[in-house]
């Protein structure tokens, strides 16, 4: 018979993960929106948040991917 696999989800994990992300997001949009080539301020906020929504998506994937190999190679050992 096959050993249960253990679930590496927690509730904790992903608010500890969006945190991460909303915080990556709140930097990043501070960043990239004094690089929006406008004078128009909702133009800057625009653009300024679609170029961060997309490197946050990014940062989300990453820290995920991270997560994953490390759980994987922590279990392996044991």
């Amino acid at each position: 018979m096959s050993t249960p696999e253990k679930k590496s989800f927690s509730p904790v994990l992903l608010v500890i993960n969006l945190a991460l992300t909303a915080a990556f997001f709140v930097y990043i949009f501070g960043v990239v929106k004094t690089h929006v080539p406008s004078l128009d301020p909702k133009m800057i906020n625009l653009w300024g948040g679609l170029a961060a929504g997309c490197m946050s998506g990014v940062f989300w994937l990453a820290m995920n991917m991270l997560q994953t190999v490390y759980f994987f190679q922590r279990d392996s050992r044991k």
